[in-house]
């Protein structure tokens, strides 16, 4: 009876210090770094209630739950991954469709400090109640989605060349129907030897008013990548796998002259984004250094992670912003393209951001000194001395990773 009461005890003077306390969590002394807010010094943040209260200059840690010791570390938005395969299922027949090489998404996007991640067409109409229940609604993550042209999905090359299963209409309906779920259509694995298949696409998403991502190359006869840019895409339409060094595909560096073909400049300068989609053979630092050097960025860092790509050279989001990195991007602009502006892309403005009033994602980073070798999937590697790690991701204002323990108390 005794230690009945003891407990009771504890309970109410524990219960009465946290009503006592202003904010559920206070993140002190971190290098914030928020693009949309333009913000990169020292700063602190507190959380209540799932939110953002607070950006500011020493905030009391004593009025937190929980204090989260920040100091050497930099603090940034939680990240978006823009381009993923997490329609994860034991159907082996078919890819990336109820099929094991797509990823469950929660085991793998906190550690790394995603909190956001976009699904990129693995699911269509027929199908995306499937993965909406699987997986949407399950998931600790935030899981949005690319809607695939095709009615079932991403079923695989010799499925993907269907017309018949490509209607706009449909398609352009059926996202309509489900916006908080839906940002945009994608076409991918389209070998056609016309631009029905892209006209398709776009089409829909301009009946849903959202963009469209392109996986495009390997047509025969080939389809040149400028005409895609300037006649076919709109502004705010999406070109992924952009450092690819795929046998049929148009690569946006001439490989004979190792420089940036003109036209790449124009298209974004014209509104199409330029998505990473890293994947397992859809980088190669061939194509990525000599557009940096020549001032080009992507506009977004995705990984395109499946079982094949993140046990491969690309690993996970932060490897893969290490990269850029490692070839010159300042990490303002790193940090830039994996939150705020993929968030900006997928009309998601609530997201990628520090501002007060914000949901409370946010991900905590140490940059890692050491000797680190970054290969890609030909043959080229890095070295570099400093990589990301996380330290910490809170999602919805919780703490949802902590690598070291950096929290007092450690309360889940």
């Amino acid at each position: 009876m005794k230690g009945v009461i003891l407990l009771f005890c504890t309970i109410c003077i524990i219960s009465a210090s946290i009503e006592g306390q202003t904010y559920n969590i206070v993140i002190k002394g971190g290098h914030v770094i928020d693009p949309k807010n333009r913000i990169d010094e020292v700063m602190d943040i507190a959380v209540k209630d799932g939110i953002i209260v607070r950006v500011a200059k020493n905030i009391d840690e004593k009025e937190g739950v929980q204090v989260v010791n920040a100091r050497g570390f930099y603090v940034t938005p939680g990240l978006i991954d823009m381009h993923v395969h997490v329609f994860n299922g034991i159907d082996l027949d078919f890819e990336y469709w109820e099929h094991p090489v797509s990823i469950v998404p929660d085991g793998f996007t906190f550690r790394v400090g995603v909190t956001t991640v976009v699904d990129a067409g693995g699911s269509g109409w027929r199908t995306f109640h499937t993965f909406k229940r699987r997986v949407i609604d399950v998931s600790q993550t935030r899981v949005l989605a690319f809607l695939n042209i095709l009615g079932t999905g991403m079923r695989g090359v010799i499925f993907e060349q269907n017309l018949l299963d490509m209607d706009p209409e449909i398609t352009g309906k059926f996202a309509r129907d489900y916006p908080d779920d839906i940002v945009g259509i994608k076409l991918a694995h389209f070998y056609g030897p016309d631009w029905t298949a892209t006209e398709r696409t776009v089409e829909a998403g301009r009946l849903a008013d959202i963009p469209v991502m392109i996986d495009f190359g390997g047509s025969d006869p080939h389809l040149p990548l400028e005409e895609l840019f300037m006649e076919y895409l709109r502004p705010g339409d999406i070109f992924t796998h952009t450092f690819a060094r795929l046998g049929r595909r148009e690569n946006i560096v001439d490989r004979q002259t190792n420089t940036l073909k003109p036209y790449v400049k124009k298209a974004q300068t014209r509104g199409i984004v330029f998505d990473v989609g890293y994947g397992a053979l859809s980088f190669a630092y061939s194509q990525a250094i000599p557009a940096i050097n020549s001032g080009f960025y992507p506009d977004v860092i995705s990984t395109d992670i499946h079982t094949l790509s993140m046990n491969s050279s690309m690993k996970d989001m932060l490897t893969t912003m290490s990269k850029f990195l490692a070839m010159g991007m300042d990490l303002q602009s790193v940090i830039k393209a994996s939150t705020w502006t993929p968030a900006l892309v997928i009309g998601r403005e609530e997201l990628g951001n520090l501002s007060p009033g914000a949901e409370a994602d946010i991900a905590i980073f140490n940059i890692r000194k050491g000797r680190f070798g970054l290969f890609d999937a030909y043959g080229d590697r890095m070295e570099t001395g400093e990589k990301l790690e996380c330290e910490m991701t809170i999602r919805a204002g919780k703490i949802v990773y902590d690598l070291n323990g950096i929290a007092d108390p450690l309360l889940r």
